[in-house]
């Protein structure tokens, strides 16, 4: 269901894009490659100069390799439209900064602590938010919903629907639905 027709007229003036693209690869590793643009439908004066409308102000590229545990194994960033060229695009080398991290496991606190202000860029570093659930997505149906092991499905308690109090999970997951009992708030 779209959103609902505004009752006020606008005009659109940017749009950012950020696709995140899932790849098994013949090693058993897993590469995440996200990609973000910005546009303008309008000519943008920047210090550097005119961005004419539809020209990318930013247009940037994220490849982040990793294992079956979610750690990351490698690790690039590319720039090819800033706003500041030689300035933005300088810090790409720093995302190599991401090797050794578990998507899982306090990602974005890490982030913040590896790349956060000037250590690294906010467009680069904002499209790492999505990382972690892109890669889960990546993974969904190569590893089951329910794990071999018999250990508790990653799922549940991560989200409201996958709340183990809740109805979703007495439906579809009943071993794990905790009647009365007060899941993470």
């Amino acid at each position: 269901m779209p959103l609902p027709v505004p009752e006020v007229a606008r005009e659109e003036t940017h749009t950012r894009r950020v696709r995140y693209e899932g790849y098994k690869r013949a090693d058993g590793l897993w590469d995440i490659d996200v990609h973000l643009t910005d546009v303008k439908n309008h000519d943008y004066q920047l210090k550097t100069g005119v961005r004419r409308a539809g020209q990318a102000v930013h247009d940037m590229w994220l490849r982040i390799t990793i294992d079956t545990r979610f750690s990351i194994i490698d690790a690039i960033a590319v720039s090819d439209a800033v706003p500041y060229a030689g300035g933005c695009d300088a810090v790409t080398p720093a995302y190599r900064a991401l090797v050794g991290l578990n998507l899982l496991e306090g990602f974005q606190r890490q982030v913040r602590e590896r790349l956060g202000g000037i250590r690294g860029c906010t467009h680069l570093s904002e499209m790492l938010g999505g990382l972690p659930t892109a890669a889960i997505q990546t993974f969904a149906g190569e590893m089951g919903e329910e794990r071999a092991d018999g250990s508790r499905p990653f799922q549940l308690d991560q989200c409201y629907a996958m709340d183990t109090t809740g109805e979703t999970v007495k439906k579809w997951y009943p071993k794990w639905y905790a009647a009365g009992e007060k899941a993470d708030a």
